[in-house]
């Protein structure tokens, strides 16, 4: 019982992450001062911001949103699951840094594909380590509270798998068309809101000691 750990406060770290993660977002939008002229048109043309700004809170929403369903479901985790919880904040954290890129880079012909790649292999990346915590739960049943079914365990395998192929041909797009790929990850963080459901299961017992 030594490697295993109370989800209360993994939880309450990591909600902690994602609000602080989705914040730090917004301090990247700005118009430059020799924009204050023409301001209406100063504050149109920072659209690569605007799309970089909501496709990154999106993506930390819907992101928020399964972690949430992950743990709910979890009656204790392991050094596994902790360990792959912290990479996870980790690159959650990290994200602000390539979405900053993108707003920068979009209309630079020279930078713009390499900034949508590394953008999207951010991304990749959560999607990856999102994916592997829950797989490696679903090899450990132990670490799951007693009334979650076999239906429970797939429909959040449902959710994480299909987004990985989703990223990797968004990155393949790209190569070919950078700024229809940075389209496309807003596409893909809508998508992902939107296929999260909650359940109406009782909440579980939140008093096991950390």
């Amino acid at each position: 019982m030594r490697d295993r750990w109370g989800t209360v406060r993994l939880e309450a770290f990591s909600d902690g992450v994602f609000a602080i993660a989705a914040t730090l977002l917004v301090l990247d939008i700005g118009v430059p001062a020799s924009k204050f002229d023409d301001l209406w048109r100063g504050i149109l043309d920072q659209w690569p911001s605007y799309l970089a700004y909501a496709t990154s809170f999106i993506t930390i929403g819907g992101l928020w949103l399964l972690h949430h369903g992950v743990f709910r479901r979890l009656a204790f985790a392991d050094n596994v699951v902790t360990r792959l919880n912290l990479l996870l904040l980790m690159s959650v954290a990290f994200l602000p840094f390539p979405t900053r890129l993108v707003a920068e880079a979009i209309d630079m012909a020279d930078a713009e594909r390499a900034a949508v790649i590394f953008y999207g292999a951010s991304l990749l990346t959560i999607t990856l380590l999102t994916n592997a915590m829950w797989r490696y739960v679903a090899r450990n049943r132990d670490l799951l509270e007693p009334g979650v079914s076999e239906r429970d365990v797939k429909a959040v395998l449902d959710v994480t798998t299909p987004n990985v192929g989703f990223y990797v041909f968004v990155i393949a797009l790209a190569i070919l068309a950078p700024r229809a790929a940075a389209f496309g990850y807003l596409v893909v963080a809508l998508l992902a809101v939107v296929r999260v459901h909650g359940d109406s299961a009782p909440d579980k017992g939140r008093n096991r000691p950390a």
